[in-house]
């Protein structure tokens, strides 16, 4: 079983950057697809990055894809998000998941994923 914990989000003007960490416990993440989704207010939660191993494949939601890069530190056993040029439409409560084993079998599907952190608040202002 593996703990995720997120940080790093806050409210920053449109056009800046923020890095979101999900800090591991437990296990190695190495051992799992990583993902990030994200929830808008009155709005489901939806996809954004997938990435497995730190050398392995990325892929991304149309909406993020060349302004967000999903990466692991595996010294670190920590996810991040690299997220530039933001929108205020961002802005979203951010959850980190990790989805047991490194098959690529419905990855963009929230209810695919076995362990979810508790997410981070990222306020886009315009």
């Amino acid at each position: 079983q593996v703990q995720l914990v997120e940080s790093g989000g806050g409210l920053v003007q449109a056009g800046g950057s923020l890095r979101l960490s999900c800090a591991a416990s437990g296990r190695t993440v190495s051992n799992y697809v990583m993902g990030w989704f994200r929830q808008a207010p009155g709005k489901e939660r939806v996809f954004v990055a997938v990435i497995t191993r730190s050398d392995g494949p990325t892929y991304y939601a149309d909406s993020v894809k060349g302004r967000f890069t999903i990466s692991i530190d595996d010294a670190k056993n920590t996810m991040y998000l690299q997220m530039s040029s933001l929108k205020p439409e961002d802005t979203a409560v951010y959850y980190c998941a990790a989805k047991r084993g490194t098959g690529w079998y419905k990855v963009l599907e929230g209810p695919s994923y076995d362990y979810w952190g508790q997410g981070t608040q990222v306020t886009v202002s315009s």
